[in-house]
């Protein structure tokens, strides 16, 4: 069936970059890795590969340690971002695991090298890894303090040349405010970069936003809540909000 709709329906985006919180991971709990959370995501990545997607994976931290918080406690900031790294490193070998487990290859790469469970992230092994079917997980965000995981995943999108970066969230799209506290939102089937920024929606980091935006890479937002979600948006299908340089 899916062999059928891919046939029928040829997809939008053939090298994407999946983007997910670390909270994602936590689904119905409120610390930790989820393991039906991460399975359910797992099943959605081979379905989506198996219509002939090459996919790699950002995942964040936030659900084990967020810099930015342990820094307001009074951490030294480059050393919170450090643990925040290490937190992402953690949830990337979790999710190799699960899907491992459904018979999807995966390489984990580091920007933090640590040979004895990962590789350390080099750019055209990791390119290889995709052109022969492998979801490659990029961990420890770029291996620097003060940039988020949101940075990571646009520069890696980059790198990697894909067609677009897709941010999986608990809402369809992007808002013209907060839905679940303004009754009157509005989601945008498209937006501009610029719009994007001037309004401080907040999507993503602005500094990743801007990376796509000179980069000319649209950034797909979608709600991993519903059922198949990922596989439409790779066809150009079902609820989500395309930012591009050409957004209304």
């Amino acid at each position: 069936m899916q062999a059928e709709e891919s046939d029928s329906n040829p997809l939008k985006y053939k090298r994407v970059l999946l983007k997910l919180s670390g909270e994602a991971l936590m689904g119905p709990g409120q610390f930790g890795i989820d393991i039906p959370t991460c399975e359910k995501f797992a099943h959605a990545i081979k379905a989506a590969q198996d219509s002939g997607s090459e996919i790699c994976l950002v995942i964040g931290g936030g659900n084990i340690f967020r810099g930015v918080a342990g820094a307001a406690k009074g951490m030294e900031r480059a050393q919170a971002d450090s643990m925040g790294m290490l937190a992402t490193i953690m949830n990337a070998l979790a999710m190799q695991s699960v899907l491992e487990s459904i018979g999807v290859p995966t390489r984990v790469q580091s920007a933090i090298r640590m040979e004895s469970i990962c590789e350390p992230y080099i750019r055209r092994r990791a390119q290889r890894h995709m052109e022969k079917g492998r979801v490659v997980i990029f961990a420890a965000g770029i291996g620097n303090p003060f940039f988020t995981t949101d940075t990571g995943a646009a520069l890696r999108a980059i790198e990697m040349n894909c067609d677009a970066l897709l941010k999986g969230t608990q809402v369809d799209g992007v808002y013209t405010a907060d839905p679940k506290i303004d009754a009157n939102a509005t989601r945008y089937d498209e937006v501009g970069y610029q719009e994007l920024l001037a309004k401080d929606l907040r999507v993503m980091d602005p500094s990743a936003v801007s990376l796509m935006r000179d980069n000319n890479i649209p950034i797909v937002v979608f709600s991993l809540k519903e059922e198949g979600s990922l596989l439409k948006v790779l066809h150009g299908k079902g609820t989500s909000t395309t930012i591009t340089n050409h957004g209304a």
